[in-house]
């Protein structure tokens, strides 16, 4: 896990001074107030923990503030110890939302399995056919041309193409469950993939996107197959 830095230990801090703070009015306060819950603002905005379900002792983060800030209190914690407990409690909060989510997506997986017009293939890829053609099929190295979006199980969408034209995938640099899906699909077919997050981004998922054990639904209609090296080219003229 990457280090915080030692500033956003202290930022943390300042979210909330004191419980008075919750009553006063800052609009009509003296400076030196205001100044502090615009930071304590600015904090949240940018060190946004609320998604991890932490929770904090407010009276302990305002003595962590003033003993980092005024020089006459001693922390009780050293610089690399107070890392290691912020890195700790982040690591934690973001395993037990891991497992919450790897449990939902096996759940979900099976249910959805069990629909009419599902297929699995053997590496646990589901998909329905939504349009069928007889046409030419990619190949695993393929460079296609297809309209698509992606979307979360709960409906969300993260990813869509916007060109009038179609979007141009080569097959060998996404995640492998697109790979696979699309490989199955005749030029002029549109089918529903249901990506296993073990076929996509895993554990890690996509910070602010995708989240740990994810599967994906995307919607992909295949135009073309391109086979044309030369529009990935810098120096390709396409005037």
């Amino acid at each position: 896990m990457k280090k915080l830095t030692f500033v956003f230990c202290i930022f943390l801090c300042v979210t909330a001074l004191h419980a008075r703070a919750i009553q006063e009015d800052y609009r009509k306060a003296e400076e030196k107030s205001r100044l502090s819950y615009a930071l304590g603002m600015w904090i949240g905005m940018n060190y946004d923990l609320s998604d991890l379900g932490l929770e904090f002792d407010y009276t302990a983060l305002a003595e962590g503030v003033k003993a980092v800030m005024e020089k006459d209190v001693e922390p009780q914690f050293g610089q690399q110890e107070a890392m290691e407990i912020i890195e700790t409690a982040i690591y934690n909060a973001m395993e037990k939302i891991a497992e919450v989510n790897r449990a939902a997506e096996e759940e979900y997986l099976f249910k959805n399995s069990q629909r009419y017009g599902i297929h699995v293939t053997q590496s646990g890829l589901q998909y329905e056919i939504l349009a069928e053609t007889a046409g030419e099929k990619p190949q695993n190295d393929s460079i296609v041309r297809v309209h698509y979006s992606g979307s979360l199980t709960d409906g969300t969408l993260f990813d869509e193409s916007y060109e009038a034209d179609g979007a141009y995938i080569p097959l060998d640099m996404v995640i492998p469950g697109w790979t696979e899906g699309v490989m199955l699909m005749g030029v002029g077919s549109k089918y529903r993939f249901y990506i296993p997050s073990n076929l996509a981004y895993g554990k890690d998922g996509i910070q602010g996107y995708v989240p740990a054990f994810s599967t994906l639904i995307f919607d992909v209609e295949l135009l073309e197959i391109v086979n044309d090296d030369s529009m990935f080219n810098p120096y390709y003229d396409w005037e």
